[in-house]
This record gives structure tokens, sequence and C-alpha cells, in this order.
């Protein structure tokens, strides 16, 4: 009897972690129904782009992407291209008059049915559009093939925004704030468990929004609780909580849970109050230095990060030089700064003074140059002390190095510890002393 001949699917996801998770939902359904994953471009009947259009940057790149994979229709094995995220969820009409080499567009709101979906384009020539209302919240019993390494796992906890901050399209593109039930979040944050992982960084667009849309209205500190129980599981890390949010309880629980990470990421995207004000953002300059001051006071070890938004409309040379300021007295473990991008469709976008892209990108550089003397002068305070620290494989440098990250390091982002003596495997938390740093990295040794 012949066996049927997988066809092979390759996916590139852009953007945040909350669109990965997208990503491993449609490679979950796609391997469910009988395609073959593959990394190999070159090798994929089906290639898939799920796209982020948050910012103007974002937008290019998952442009320049897709016309870049658009080649292997004709130089590769490649038959279907297929977009799916926000980016046709914002431009569906123009994308699919300007990318005739695209056989299909899939919504943020869609992408569950996406095997459905080609099914349904082999029986027609014709380039099929899916973007509807971005109404959908995943479960549990969804399929989801983990594209992570083994140890570390997204838990994406909610869906939308409703802060509606005047900058922002997500709540266009994503629908507003939904709580993922409970039950489901506690069935598939175990099943990530005992498949390995332990490290669970949970992430939506507002973390500390959590439960208060569901009927038995669970908190966030609720949930933490109980994933702080699953046994196997060692990290729980806190993305994306808005200031507004952090409650005495969480503050608490990220201090007496040995499980939490000492870390909080805490996007507050400025520090004028006109400009914080303009940006429609709830908290203020007085409560933002507050929350802070009560963070490093209950929890002295804390990492911090945060991230600011430059050049938004009406942002004064004062506003700036504030803003400078605080970065210099504050001193954040870590900091991501974005160039303030116009997106239509928003109320910042008409709004009078744009600040042009030139003083954009000087006050960006400014920043970044304070941060890394900042980032620096921590990094040495930690030389001698004691991490840590989850490995995470060889260095790109050398495979001489192996490299990991702290408790007080997210994913991807805050930088990495290289590792110079001792041995340990990937996915292993080990012991390590601080032997040096850089501006953003830790040097140290596994403590036998």
């Amino acid at each position: 009897m012949n066996q049927k001949i997988k066809e092979k699917v390759s996916l590139v996801s852009l953007g945040c972690p909350k669109n990965l998770v997208d990503a491993e939902v449609m490679l979950g359904y796609l391997s469910k129904d009988e395609y073959e994953v593959t990394t190999d471009e070159m090798q994929a009947d089906i290639i898939v782009v799920n796209t982020c259009s948050f910012i103007k940057e974002a937008k290019q790149e998952s442009i320049d992407t897709i016309l870049d994979l658009a080649d292997r229709k004709h130089d590769a094995r490649c038959k279907l291209l297929i977009v799916t995220g926000c980016l046709p969820q914002r431009y569906q009409e123009e994308l699919a008059k300007e990318l005739p080499e695209v056989d299909i567009f899939i919504g943020t709101g869609d992408y569950p049915r996406i095997a459905e979906i080609i099914a349904e384009k082999k029986g027609t020539d014709a380039q099929l559009c899916y973007t509807g209302d971005p109404n959908f919240v995943y479960n549990d019993e969804l399929p989801r093939l983990q594209s992570s390494p083994h140890y570390t796992a997204y838990l994406k906890i909610a869906e939308g925004c409703s802060n509606n901050c005047s900058y922002c399209v997500i709540p266009a593109l994503r629908g507003a704030h939904r709580s993922r039930p409970f039950a489901t979040l506690m069935a598939e944050a175990k099943a990530l468990v005992e498949a390995g992982v332990k490290e669970l960084n949970l992430i939506a667009q507002d973390i500390t929004a959590y439960g208060r849309d569901l009927p038995e209205q669970p908190s966030l500190e609720l949930l933490v609780q109980e994933l702080a129980k699953l046994e196997g599981l060692k990290w729980i890390r806190l993305l994306y909580a808005y200031p507004d949010g952090v409650r005495d309880s969480l503050i608490e629980l990220i201090k007496n849970e040995p499980k939490v990470c000492k870390y909080l990421d805490l996007p507050i995207q400025h520090i004028s109050d006109p400009v914080l004000k303009n940006m429609k953002r709830r908290s203020g300059e007085a409560d933002i230095r507050a929350l802070i001051a009560k963070l490093r006071k209950e929890i002295p070890d804390i990492a911090i990060r945060t991230s600011l938004i430059v050049g938004f409309p009406g942002e004064t040379n004062e506003d700036f030089k504030t803003l400078l300021q605080f970065v210099e007295e504050t001193r954040f473990d870590r900091l991501g700064v974005f160039c303030y991008s116009r997106e239509e469709g928003t109320p910042a976008a008409e709004m009078p003074d744009q600040v042009s892209e030139r003083v954009k990108r000087e006050r960006h550089k400014k920043l970044m140059r304070t941060q890394a003397r900042v980032s620096f002068k921590h990094n040495r305070t930690l030389v001698d002390s004691e991490e840590d620290v989850l490995v995470e494989g060889y260095s790109e440098e050398t495979e001489l190095l192996l490299k990991g990250r702290s408790s007080r390091q997210a994913p991807d982002v805050d930088g990495q510890v290289y590792i110079t003596a001792g041995n340990a495997n990937v996915g292993d938390i080990v012991r390590l002393k601080i032997t040096d740093s850089s501006d953003y990295d830790l040097i140290g040794e596994i403590i036998e």
C-alpha cells in the first residue's frame, strides 16, 4: 500500500511573542492535518508568513519578507504563498492588489482555519482573502506546535486590548481585550510543563487586565499562584504589565513567590505629563515614579524593563530633556526605545506638531547612548555576585562558550550571560559566579 506523501510547510513568524504563539497554533493545525513542517523554505510546498504591522518598520519588514519569499515560487518547489496576521487584517484590499504573488491572505481572527482554507484554495485559482472580525480566542484543546526551545514557552493569557492609547492600532487589528478562561490556561500550562518547559513567560497586550472580563473575574495574581504549583516549572516571568494595573498584591507575589522571576516588564512610553496625556495613558509622572520607588523598596533586586517612545506629536525639547533625565535617574535594568510611528487611523496621526524623522532619530540615539552607560554601570555592580542561569546552548561566536540567561533576563530582548567555565546541558538551570560584564551582557563561571 502506497503511503501518501505529505506536503511540506514552512512558517516565518515576524513581530512579537504574541504573534509567535499564533504561528505555533497554525503549525499545530497544519501538522495535525497531515502536513509536514520544515524549517527549510527551499524544500517547502507551502510557505506561510505571519506578519506584524504595529509600526512602520514592522510593516516594511513584513513586505520585504513576503517579496523575498515570493521568489521561492520561481526558484524552489513552493506552490502556495500564504500571508497571515496583522498586515492582511489591516490592509487586505491594498495587499490583494499589490501582491498578486500571494495566494491566500488570512487575518488575525481566521488563522485557526488555515488547513481548511488551504483545502479550499486547491479547488480554485482565485486569490483568497479571509479577514473577518478579530474576535477569536484559542483554548487549550487547539493544537500548538512549540517552535521555541523545549525549556521555555510563552503563555498568551489574553487577546486584544481595550486601553485605546492614541498612537496604537492594536485594538483595530486584534479587537477588544478578551481574557482566556482560567481553566484553559492552566490546562495549556500543565501540558507545556509536562513536555519539559521550565520557564513560562506570561504575555498579552496588558497582562494586568487579565480576568476582568470573565464571569468569575479571576485575577492575574490567582493565575500566577496556581501556575507556581506546577511541579517542574521553575520560572514564571511577567511581560507587558500596565503601570496602573500593578497592585500591591502583585508586588507581594513577585516578592514572596520563589518561582516568580524578580523581573517586571512595565511599559510606560514617556514620563512628561503633557506627552502622556496626549498618548491617552492613564498613569502620570507622579504615579510612575511612585510605582517604581515602591517596586524597588519592596523588591530590592528586581529588574525593571520598560519601553519608551520618542518623537510623539508635540514632544518638545523640554519634554525630551525630562525623559532623558528620568532615564539617567531611574536606571532601568532593561530599556527599549522606539521612534514614534504615525499610523493612519489613530488619533495621534491627526495631531498637530508632528516631529520630524531627523529629530526622532537624534532623540532615539541620545536615549540609547544614555541607557548603554546606565546598563554598563549596573552590570559592573553584578561582578562577583551569583546568579541562577538557564543554559541555552553555545555562543554564536564560538562553540567554546556556553550562553544562557539569568532569571532577570527575558528571551531575545535582554542580553545574555556567557559561561567561560563549567559544563551543563541545554535547559539546565545552574549557579554562576559573575566574573565580568559589558554594556548589556554578563560573563560568569559555573559554581561546581
